[in-house]
């Protein structure tokens, strides 16, 4: 009757129709008021753990699995009707949520539970974190304000649902309004085959007449014109109409991002906070804003020199080829020559790495890699119509992990590779059902990569075979788990060490060993050569003061707005950013509009990543340090594996994450490894 609340494990996608959404959000709204209400109403100085904490852990659980599963169709298979509902209940929705917090019977069950001496120094340390953690959590969001601010409070959070939800469907929109349409091959000289097969797949199944070629601004399809086309014209069209994704007319975010800016703010201030950067990073490992600002500071400092200089190696590069006068590079010409230089520096070429990289191969050698070290097995799972597990898409496939020592199952997951019009960009995990010690979790994975062509497999570039290792070593923390607070387990933890684990699967990438396991051609089986692998590694730290860069700009930017958010209200976005970044950009003559409008890691929900897309590189000096025990006590080490899978990837928010990092590597994080690795030390 409510196919969204259903909690069978394997979901039943086909039952999640847009008819059911609302009958189905709106029951669970009553059935979780009235779990809420059970729990505030109840003597307070006769609370137990059981009836406070631990109810509220499962009071809302079934409002969770169906508004997780609409927000996940919403973020992989976008309809209308679909689209409709959710902005239709997501005040109501949001306004439940906000009301916890502010609910003062509900906080005064827990607060005086926890003055009878609930958690005492020998009690379980988990039981006493759940407490503390849930504690500051209602502190932090408002529970101790007086009922006109709680009012505004909830006001602000349903405000911030609607225009940060309004802000991703304005990216998603325009994304999809624009595509180029070329007849004339020649146009696509320079272009890797994949490429064209690709985009002639595309028009074709636009029913375009044979011998057109389609591209789009998701990633596989426009990457390639910037890197390889030869016609800097066909580069420059590409590359405005992604810079002006969210920029103009009915998808114009410019006034959404001042609305969302100005909404945390005043959210901060009430909450007793100079800006929304401190609200958000109390409990994370930086603490505040400034802390963090000056983190992406003091690394811009040190590899500042080198970036110009790889900046200015470039314009010299050009000049040098094109027989004109050294100049900044225009921002479609970037990527063109620096793959051009690339070639030339080190003998490699990307697109000769793909036939090592079918979609399949890379799992398949991704999964021996972590049952090896990890002590787990994955078995991929048929799925309809061979068999009764459902997936939201036929490109989508379903597999299950269980321990190696015991065959117990500790979870499933999905996973969707390729990109569609109904999906937006980027790739991410995501859970789905946590359970508790004895029950299994499910979690999905999601990317963009470069889809099959024709009778091809998928065959991925190196740089998206980092990103399912990446996207793999979020679900491990999420599927791995065995905290028995919900609220503690999997990914719950600080934003700044969340990409710790998945980071550190990166690695496995770039060793010889590991990528035998799995960089196999997809014709022969055979495994990249030696001297291939080495014109790989040797390009690895090409341009690397650059790459830094451009995660430090991103960092840098979200902290600015989100901790001087004043100093920026009110005035044009591409001021601002060129003002901002003037320290972090090479000179160019042409100034991009500002992707503050299509930001969806800052803009697209109420937080997300906002005041916190500095954590990329915070983690990285954290996966940099850790993956040194791997390199000294063996890549494929079990007895390291296990050591990261008990004192990370098990332990979830069960500890603070200092204490668990220093637990596996027995001292504290040493930033000079990331340098190293990066050739920047």
């Amino acid at each position: 009757m409510h196919p969204f609340l259903d909690p069978t494990f394997q979901v039943r996608w086909s039952t999640l129709t847009p008819d059911t959404i609302e009958p189905s959000i709106l029951q669970a709204l009553t059935e979780v008021k009235e779990n809420i209400e059970k729990i505030a109403s109840q003597p307070a100085a006769e609370a137990t753990y059981e009836s406070s904490f631990l109810a509220l852990e499962d009071a809302t659980e079934t409002l969770s699995r169906g508004w997780g599963r609409l927000h996940h169709l919403d973020s992989v298979s976008d309809n209308p009707a679909q689209r409709e509902a959710l902005n239709k209940l997501l005040p109501e929705v949001t306004d439940f949520y906000s009301s916890l917090s502010l609910n003062p019977q509900l906080w005064n069950v827990l607060k005086t539970a926890s003055a009878g001496g609930l958690h005492p120094p020998s009690q379980d340390p988990i039981i006493q974190r759940h407490i503390e953690e849930t504690l500051e959590s209602f502190k932090n969001s408002g529970a101790d304000l007086p009922d006109d601010k709680k009012a505004r409070i909830a006001a602000l959070d349903s405000e911030l649902s609607l225009a940060t939800k309004q802000y991703a469907e304005h990216v998603l929109d325009s994304t999809n309004a624009w595509s180029l349409v070329i007849t004339d091959e020649k146009k696509l000289a320079g272009l890797p085959d994949s490429a064209k097969a690709a985009a002639a797949a595309n028009a074709k199944s636009k029913d375009l007449p044979e011998g057109s070629y389609r591209f789009t601004l998701q990633g596989p399809s426009m990457m390639p014109i910037m890197q390889h086309a030869h016609d800097e014209e066909l580069r420059k069209t590409v590359w405005q109409a992604s810079s002006a994704v969210a920029l103009e007319g009915k998808f114009d975010n410019t006034p959404l991002v001042t609305k969302i800016l100005t909404l945390r703010q005043e959210k901060a201030e009430i909450l007793g906070h100079q800006n929304f950067a401190d609200l958000t990073l109390q409990r994370r490992m930086a603490r505040n804003g400034e802390n963090a600002l000056a983190f992406v500071e003091q690394v811009h400092d040190r590899i500042h020199a080198r970036f110009l200089e790889e900046a200015e190696e470039l314009s010299r590069y050009k000049a040098s080829k094109t027989g004109t006068p050294t100049a900044p590079l225009e921002p479609w010409e970037f990527s063109y020559y620096a793959e051009m230089q690339r070639k030339e520096k080190y003998d490699f070429d990307d697109e000769i790495l793909r036939p090592y990289f079918p979609v399949h191969g890379v799992m398949d050698g991704m999964f021996r890699i972590a049952t090896t070290i990890f002590g787990i097995t994955i078995t991929q799972k048929a799925t309809a119509p061979e068999s009764t597990i459902e997936t939201w898409h036929p490109e989508v496939s379903f597999y299950e992990i269980h321990d190696t020592a015991t065959g117990s199952h500790l979870g499933s997951f999905y996973a969707d590779w390729h990109p569609r019009e109904t999906k937006r960009g980027g790739a991410w995990m995501n859970s789905l059902h946590t359970g508790t010690p004895g029950e299994p979790h499910l979690g999905l994975i999601v990317g963009n990569m470069s889809p099959p062509v024709g009778d091809k497999p998928a065959l991925l570039t190196h740089r998206e075979v980092e990103t399912i290792f990446h996207e793999f070593g979020h679900l491990l923390h999420g599927l791995l788990t065995d905290v028995p607070v919900k609220s503690l387990a999997g990914t719950n933890v600080a934003w700044d060490f969340v990409e710790l684990p998945s980071q550190i699967m990166e690695n496995f990438c770039w060793e010889r060993q590991t990528l035998d396991l799995f960089a196999r051609h997809y014709e022969t089986g055979e495994p990249i050569p030696e001297d291939l692998f080495k014109k790989l590694v040797n390009a690895k730290n090409y341009l690397s003061a650059t790459i830094f860069m451009r995660q430090l700009a991103l960092g840098k930017i979200d902290l600015e707005l989100h901790v001087h958010t004043e100093k920026y209200l009110g005035r044009d976005l591409d001021e601002i950013d060129r003002e901002i970044l003037a320290d972090y950009r090479a000179p160019s003559n042409t100034q991009a509009p500002s992707m503050i409008r299509r930001f969806n890691h800052l803009f697209s929900s109420p937080t997300g990543y906002a005041a916190g897309y500095y954590s990329y590189k915070w983690a990285e000096v954290l996966d940099a340090d850790a993956f040194t025990r791997f390199k000294n006590e063996g890549i494929l080490n079990p007895e390291t594996g296990a050591a990261f899978r008990t004192e990370i990837l098990s332990k979830g928010n069960s500890a603070p994450p200092e204490v668990l990092y220093e637990n596996f590597m027995s001292r504290p994080a040493d930033p000079l490894p990331l340098l190293t690795r990066a050739g920047l030390a």
